[in-house]
């Protein structure tokens, strides 16, 4: 087999097994019912993956690899035939995101400072 068959070999099984992983099941997990109210999960879920090689012959080396995230974004509730999405907010996320910014923003003016020196 050669190296550009076993390239595409390998990239068709990735592409067959995406749909397998990659789906609603991974977003909305199992509802949940109690007393007429039912709540079903949602999550955001973020796939990647690559591959490469080295060399041109069957005897290159090459490899690839992949990884999946997912974190809860909310829930949606269903309660006399309407439905409600309540998200869930990470304050920690935030608190780090500003956190963040203002360590760069230090960073930045001392930097700054320094080179007009």
């Amino acid at each position: 087999m050669s190296e550009q068959q076993s390239q595409a070999s390998f990239f068709a099984s990735l592409i067959q097994q995406i749909p397998l992983h990659a789906n609603a099941k991974q977003v909305y997990g199992e509802p949940v019912e109690r007393d007429g109210t039912t709540i079903i999960p949602v999550a955001r879920v973020q796939w990647g993956f690559g591959g490469g090689g080295l060399g041109r012959t069957p005897l290159a080396q090459g490899g690839g690899g992949g990884g999946a995230r997912a974190y809860p974004v909310g829930y949606i509730v269903l309660r006399e035939g309407k439905a409600d999405f309540q998200p869930i907010s990470d304050p920690s996320s935030a608190g780090a995101l500003v956190a963040a910014g203002a360590l760069g923003l230090m960073a930045g003016v001392l930097l700054a400072k320094l080179l007009r020196r």
